[in-house]
C-alpha cells in the first residue's frame, strides 16, 4: 500500500501501527526483510526522516539504496521528470520513500510506481509518517489523545508536519486546538474548513502567554523560510522576524506551563525553541525523534503488507 497522507488512516489502523511499533522496539520481535530493497529518494535535505527510515530498514534486515539532494545528484539535474525517475527506481527496489519540494509529488509518484510509495514530505503539503510519530509520542506520554488541549506554535501555514498531525488529531475527541502564530502565517483555509466540518474545537492565538496555563501539548515549529521564498512572499519572512520573540519557547516560558505538559518539535529548530529548554522535564523532542525508528519500521511493514 502507498502511504501518502494522514487522511487515509482510520483509528483502528493507527491503533494497529502503534501496537506494532511498540513491539518492534524489541529487536527480538522484528520480522526479517532480508532480500528486500528500500530506495530513499530525497529532493530536499533531511536528517531525522532519512536516517530513521534507513535505520528502520536495516533494523528489519533489509537493504537501502539512496540518493541525497536528488535535484542535484540524480538525472533530475539533467531535466528528468519525477514520473520517469520513479518508474525506473521502482524496477530496482521493493519500496520507495520520497521527499520532494513540490506539494502533491507523492501522489504523482504513486500513480506510476510499481512498488509502494511512502511520502516523506511533499513541499508544504503533508508529512504523514512524522505525524504518526508525533501521535505515538503523545500516546506514550499520556496514554490517550482524547481530552487533550494542544497548541501549535510558529509557522502553522507552511508546516507540513502540523497539517498532517491536525488530520490525525481530528479522529479523536480533542478538547481544543490552538494555532499560535501571526495572522499573516495562519492556518490554511482548507484546514480551517476541515476542522469546522468535523466539529473540532479550535481557535487562533497571537500570544503564548494567553494560553500557557491551559495546554497539555506544545508543538513548536520553525518558520518555513524556504517555502515562503518559493511563493514570492519573502516580505512575510521579514515581517516574522519583527515578532518572532512572541513565538519563542524558552526556559522562562516552559516553567509557566502546566507541570505535566510536554514540549514537542519535529526539528530542525532555529530560534523558536531555546537550548535552555533541553533540560526542562517537559521537553520531549529528542524522544520524539527517537520514536521515528520503531514507527517507520511498522510503516515499512504495513506498506509491504508484511
Amino acid at each position: 500500500m502507498h502511504i501518502l497522507k494522514s487522511q487515509q488512516f482510520d483509528k483502528n489502523t493507527l491503533r494497529y501501527i502503534m501496537s506494532e511499533a511498540k513491539a518492534l522496539e524489541d529487536p527480538k520481535q522484528r520480522p526479517s526483510l532480508a532480500g528486500k530493497i528500500m530506495a530513499t529518494v530525497f529532493y530536499e535535505p533531511s536528517t531525522r526522516t532519512r536516517f530513521s527510515f534507513e535505520a528502520a530498514m536495516h533494523g528489519l534486515g533489509g537493504s537501502v539504496i539512496s540518493t541525497e539532494s536528488a535535484a542535484e545528484f540524480s538525472s533530475a539535474a539533467k531535466g528528468e521528470i519525477l514520473e520517469d525517475t520513479i518508474r525506473v527506481i521502482s524496477d530496482y527496489s521493493d519500496l520507495i520513500v520520497l521527499r520532494h519540494s513540490v506539494e502533491g509529488s507523492a501522489v504523482r509518484a504513486a500513480k506510476v510506481s510499481s512498488v509502494p510509495i511512502i511520502n516523506a514530505g511533499d513541499g508544504a503539503g503533508q508529512h504523514p509518517t512524522q505525524a504518526i510519530i508525533d501521535l505515538y509520542t503523545i500516546l506514550k506520554e499520556f496514554g490517550l489523545v482524547s481530552g487533550l488541549t494542544i497548541a501549535f506554535v510558529g509557522d502553522v501555514s507552511k508546516s507540513r508536519t502540523i497539517h498532517s498531525l491536525v488530520y490525525l488529531l481530528s479522529k479523536y475527541d480533542i478538547a481544543h486546538l490552538y494555532f499560535v502564530s501571526p495572522e499573516f502565517i495562519s492556518l490554511k483555509p482548507e484546514l480551517i474548513r476541515y476542522l469546522q466540518a468535523n466539529r473540532i474545537s479550535s481557535s487562533p492565538c497571537r500570544n503564548i502567554k494567553d494560553i500557557v496555563e491551559h495546554v497539555d501539548v506544545w508543538y513548536s515549529t520553525r518558520l518555513q523560510k524556504e517555502r515562503i521564498v518559493e511563493d514570492s512572499s519573502f516580505d512575510k519572512y521579514l515581517a516574522f522576524q519583527k515578532v518572532a520573540h512572541k513565538y519563542r519557547i524558552d526556559a522562562e516560558i516552559a516553567e509557566m506551563m502546566k507541570p505535566d505538559a510536554i514540549i514537542m518539535h519535529p526539528l530542525p529548530r532555529r530560534g523558536e525553541l531555546a537550548l535552555d529548554v533541553d533540560t526542562n522535564p517537559r521537553a520531549r523532542y529528542f524522544e520524539q525523534a527517537a520514536n521515528g525508528v520503531a514507527i517507520r519500521m511498522a510503516l515499512i511493514l504495513k506498506a509491504l503488507d508484511q
